[in-house]
C-alpha cells in the first residue's frame, strides 16, 4: 500500500537511489576493467615493439614486419577489452559490442568503400607483391624508386623529386614494370654511319668497346651486342644493346649508357668512319628560276656560276 501511495518523484527519487548504490557495489570491478585496459594497452605497445623488431631483423620486408606486428597489436588490444569487460562484470555488454562492431564494420565498408579497398589491397600487397623498397618501378604512367609502403598507399619518389603516393588499389590492379627485380635490364642505342664505311669494321670498334667495360653486365643469358638496324636515308644504323646493373637505376640507364655513347662517337671518328648528319637533297627543275646558293668555301661562287 505504501508502494502505491508514492509520488512519481519519490519513485524517480528511489530507483535513482537504487541503480547508485548498484553501480557503488561494480564501481571497484569497472576500476578494475579499466585498470585491465590501460595495462593491456601498454603490454600490447611492448609486445609490440618486441615483435616488430624481431620481424625486422628476420624479414627484409618492411611492409610485412608492420603488418604482422600491427596484426599482433590489434588482437592484444581486442583480447584486452574484451577480458575487461568480463573482470567488471560487463560479459553482456562484451557480445552486444562484438556484434555492434561486426554491423559497423558492413556500414563502414559501403560508406568507406575506397578506404576499405585500398586497406585490403595493402594486406594482399603484404603478402604478395611485385616489388620491394628501393626498386625501381612503373605504375601507369608514373615512373620512379619506392621509398615506403603502406596499407593505404605505395610512395614512389620519382626520378626529378615528385613524391607521388599511388593507392594500393591502382598497385594491386594496373600493370606493374619491375626494372630491378633480378638486376638486369637492357639499355639500347643507334648510331649511323656513312654508306661508304665498312659495317664490320664498325661494329667491331663498338663491340671492343662493350666487351672492355667492366661496369656491363654479362653471362650466357646476358650478351651485349651489335647488329645492322635500319638503312636510313643518309646513313646505316647500328644498334647497340648492352645490360646493365639496375640496382642504381639512374647510374646504370642513364649515366653509364650516356658514357657508352660518347666513347662510341670518338672511337669511330678517331678510326676514320663517316658520322653522316641528315642529307636533305634539293631538286630544282627548269620550269623554275634559278636559286642562288653561296658555298662555304668560297662565298663569291654560287649556283649559277657553277652551272
Amino acid at each position: 500500500m505504501h508502494l502505491l501511495l508514492q509520488t512519481p518523484t519519490e519513485t524517480i527519487h528511489r530507483s535513482l537511489l537504487n541503480y547508485y548504490d548498484e553501480f557503488l557495489k561494480i564501481l571497484p570491478r569497472i576500476a578494475l576493467g579499466v585498470l585491465v585496459i590501460i595495462l593491456g594497452i601498454l603490454l600490447a605497445q611492448l609486445l609490440t615493439n618486441f615483435y616488430k623488431r624481431r620481424f625486422q631483423q628476420k624479414s627484409e620486408d618492411p611492409l610485412m614486419s608492420k603488418f604482422l606486428a600491427q596484426a599482433v597489436k590489434i588482437v592484444l588490444i581486442i583480447i584486452t577489452i574484451m577480458l575487461a569487460l568480463k573482470v567488471a562484470g560487463l560479459d553482456g555488454i562484451a557480445t552486444g559490442l562484438l556484434t555492434a562492431v561486426g554491423g559497423g564494420a558492413i556500414i563502414l565498408g559501403f560508406a568507406f568503400q575506397d578506404i576499405g579497398k585500398n586497406f585490403l589491397a595493402g594486406i594482399i600487397l603484404a603478402f604478395n607483391r611485385p616489388f620491394n623498397i628501393n626498386d625501381t618501378i612503373k605504375v601507369d604512367n608514373i615512373f620512379g624508386k619506392v621509398k615506403e609502403l603502406s596499407f593505404r598507399y605505395s610512395h614512389i619518389k620519382t626520378f626529378d623529386g615528385r613524391d607521388i603516393y599511388i593507392p594500393n588499389s591502382d598497385v594491386l590492379t594496373k600493370p606493374v614494370e619491375n626494372y630491378t627485380a633480378d638486376g638486369f635490364y637492357r639499355v639500347d642505342f643507334t648510331v649511323g654511319i656513312g654508306y661508304e664505311d665498312n659495317i664490320e669494321a664498325a661494329k667491331k670498334v663498338i663491340q671492343d668497346i662493350l666487351d672492355a667495360n667492366e661496369e656491363l653486365m654479362r653471362d650466357e643469358f646476358h650478351e651485349n651486342f651489335v647488329i645492322e638496324d635500319e638503312l636510313a636515308a643518309s646513313t646505316v644504323n647500328l644498334k647497340v644493346f648492352f645490360w646493365v646493373n639496375t640496382m642504381d637505376y639512374r647510374r646504370a640507364s642513364r649515366v653509364l649508357r650516356g658514357l657508352i655513347i660518347r666513347e662510341v662517337k670518338e672511337a669511330l671518328f678517331k678510326q676514320g668512319f663517316n658520322l653522316p648528319a641528315d642529307i636533305k637533297e634539293l631538286k630544282i627543275y627548269g620550269t623554275e628560276d634559278a636559286i642562288p646558293i653561296k658555298f662555304r668555301n668560297n662565298p663569291e661562287i654560287t649556283y649559277e656560276d657553277k652551272m
